[in-house]
């Protein structure tokens, strides 16, 4: 299998630029390595385009390494021929592969193999060859009755078992079934019991398969685990038959009506329930992998949320009965103090809870307040407007998304960062450092807790997984990360550091041992290579080396070193570049990092929306026009926080004034937009938004 040819030709890319990533991944180089530091060798492939190529690669390993076990196996079994070695190395389908090894796999006994052991394949060569009429039939059957088979009958039948398996494991009959699925059939739900009406959506559902939305397929499958829906798909199977019978000679009626009964056999006992089986798994996973891609498209623009730099935070985790959890943290995000109110009900401490609030944020100078959004979210968020006002306090705040919270709180991290803590505290420092610097915060929960992705929990939990976490490593690569105030989990993610080596690197800085970058050789375990990959991504504010505090990788310094003879707005890059013999993208990302040295690529997105005065949602009119903050994309639209305690669901329909399949194509999570009120349901407590016609 020509790998590089086939990559080549799925992703649209140079064959040469493929090969080139393959050994760089194979010499144990990191995605955010390559897409940063080997331009020339990739010509200049993004990081989306390096993974792409790693995942796609992996595939076709995997493709390999199944082919190499078929033919060791049926070598051994010696079913081996040349023409099927050449055919199963020229496939590079799992499904064909699988198709192909089927009539040799070992298996429990089947009808077919009994009808073998009886001696009865002569028997079926000859109603397909020879025979004419049914006399003829019974009278040759009659030769291979014994204790067994007790008529001629008996023996036709079982004699056409061998061939209802053979028409099984024909590859063509299989993908008449297979189109079919794709093109014609219909997935049909119905209500089974669902007494709560969870699935009320799906009691009458019926739709062709190639129309089913991820969103769907994952409902449909969740209330059909549940026994809440009955499931089916319907085929066309007459039409299907029918195919697959033509696929087989006749010389008379007789011979067609055996083997139209032996379709018919196949086709339901066999095909039918293998092919739907095959079927509902690759929906199954075109769903998953859509829904992780839905996931991954929210997860990085939320960990790229601008930070808050310079400012003293106040966490707020509201709670009714145990009251709401303060924590005060510095522009660091240092532990300063903490505080629990009862300003709301059933206790409703109003005046002294405003007054231990009022004497916190004088103390600390404390200019924001993180409000998280669960529960008492909105009657906190009605004190702290009180709270505001009638103190005179020059202050702001802003509705957090506590989501995970209450993992971190409890977590291993959790407590080694603040032993001595209740964990609801814990909680009230999370909300506080999500505003300052969201990324390093997010880290410390496992992506698919935080909320931004639909039906996770329905998800295949590994997949989920690894592939949020090369989300998260691709993120953090692209911000790099600062030494200074960064949390071992954070380092982590940073190339080619395992969670071991980003133990001893936050220790050795605590030590003060990590000044300059190439301090880092120094680190117990951190080889040559280790440091090549990583050291290009770690910042250090501190080093007298100004260049360890930029992108430029310590084996560009060189390079960087003699630009300072030159005018960085009018440079030549092609003069330059052949003059230091440095390829022209280097030396460009070189330009930029010294232009703004230890520049946040995060400074460019949007500001948090901060808020003075509260809303609810019976303050709203239609046609309302107000700005927000896109908290959540999925396949069917977005969910927009405009600041009334609810979010409101601009649906894909009123995204755009022209058509759009996708709501990435025009948003992104964490996106600032302008909406306009559409719809207000009070009682079920929705709010209809668009984005069309605005103002």
């Amino acid at each position: 299998m020509n790998i590089q040819s086939i990559l080549s030709e799925q992703l649209q890319i140079d064959e040469k630029n493929i090969s080139n990533v393959i050994s760089l991944l194979d010499e144990g180089s990191t995605v955010a390595f390559i897409s940063r530091y080997r331009k020339e060798k990739t010509g200049n492939l993004s990081d989306v385009d390096v993974r792409n190529i790693e995942k796609n690669l992996n595939k076709l390993r995997n493709i390999e390494k199944r082919q190499e076990e078929i033919i060791n196996a049926l070598e051994s079994s010696n079913n081996l021929t040349e023409e099927l070695k050449e055919q199963i190395l020229a496939t590079n389908s799992l499904t064909l592969l699988e198709d192909m090894y089927a009539p040799f796999k070992k298996k429990r006994k089947t009808r077919a193999d009994k009808a073998r052991e009886l001696g009865l394949e002569p028997l079926l060569k000859y109603l397909l060859d020879e025979t004419k009429s049914p006399e003829e039939a019974t009278n040759f059957a009659k030769d291979f009755l014994n204790e067994d088979i007790g008529s001629s009958k008996e023996a036709i039948e079982k004699s056409l078992d061998i061939l209802a398996e053979d028409i099984s494991n024909n590859i063509q009959a299989k993908n008449i079934v297979r189109r079919d699925g794709m093109m014609r059939a219909r997935l049909k739900a119905s209500q089974k019991d669902d007494s709560n009406g969870v699935y009320q959506t799906y009691y009458d559902f019926n739709k062709k398969v190639r129309d089913l939305k991820s969103y769907q397929i994952l409902a449909i499958n969740r209330g059909e685990k549940e026994e809440a829906l009955s499931v089916k798909v319907e085929f066309s199977d007459d039409y299907n038959k029918k195919l697959i019978s033509d696929l087989y000679d006749s010389s008379n009626y007789y011979q067609r009506e055996l083997i139209n009964i032996s379709v018919n056999d196949a086709y339901k006992r066999l095909i039918l329930p293998s092919i739907t089986t095959e079927l509902r798994n690759y929906l199954t996973d075109m769903a998953e992998d859509e829904s992780i891609k839905v996931f991954s498209n929210n997860l990085k623009p939320y960990l790229l949320q601008k930070p808050i730099k310079g400012k003293t935070v106040m966490g707020l985790d509201p709670g009714f009965r145990t009251g709401c959890k303060v924590a005060v943290v510095d522009p660091n995000g240092k532990y300063l103090n903490k505080a629990v109110i009862y300003p709301v009900e059933p206790h409703k401490k109003e005046k002294e809870s405003m007054d231990i609030l009022t004497d916190l944020i004088k103390e600390y100078n404390v200019s924001l307040i993180a409000l998280g959004n669960a529960t008492a979210s909105r009657e906190t968020e009605i004190f702290v407007n009180k709270l505001i006002s009638e103190n005179n306090l020059d202050i702001a705040y802003a509705v957090v998304n506590e989501a995970g919270a209450s993992v971190y709180s409890a977590s291993t991290l959790g407590e080694e960062e603040f032993p001595d803590l209740d964990v609801t505290i814990r909680g009230a420092i999370s909300m506080a450092r999500r505003l300052q610097d969201p990324m390093a915060e997010l880290v410390k929960i496992e992506p698919k807790h935080i909320g931004i992705g639909q039906y996770q929990h329905d998800l295949n939990e590994k997949k989920l997984d690894e592939e949020l976490s090369k989300v998260v490593e691709d993120t953090v690569n692209e911000v790099g990360v600062t030494i200074n105030n960064a949390s071992y989990k954070l380092l982590s993610y940073v190339s080619g550091l395992s969670p071991k080596l980003a133990r001893r690197i936050e220790e050795e800085f605590k030590e003060g041992n990590l000044i300059y970058r190439k301090d880092l050789k120094n680190v117990k375990g951190l080889g040559d290579k280790t440091y090549q990959l990583a050291a290009g991504f770690l910042r250090f504010p501190d080093s007298p080396e100004l260049l360890d505090n930029t992108a430029v990788h310590p084996e560009s310094y060189r390079i960087a070193k003699k630009l300072k003879d030159y005018n960085l707005e009018t440079i030549d890059i092609s003069e330059v570049s052949q003059k230091l013999e440095v390829g022209e993208p280097t030396l460009k990302d070189i330009i930029e990092e010294l232009k703004k040295p230890g520049r946040d690529p995060r400074e460019d997105n949007p500001e948090i929306l901060t808020k003075s005065e509260i809303m609810s949602i019976d303050d709203l009119k239609i046609d309302d026009e107000m700005m927000g903050k896109v908290r959540n994309i999925t396949d069917f639209g977005a969910f927009v926080d405009i600041g009334v305690g609810v979010d409101g669901l601009v649906h894909i329909s009123n995204m755009s004034n022209k058509f759009i399949k996708d709501p990435n194509e025009v948003l992104t999570n964490s996106d600032i937009v302008k909406v306009k009120v559409i719809e207000i349901d009070k009682d079920r407590q929705r709010i209809g938004l668009s984005m069309k016609d605005i103002n």
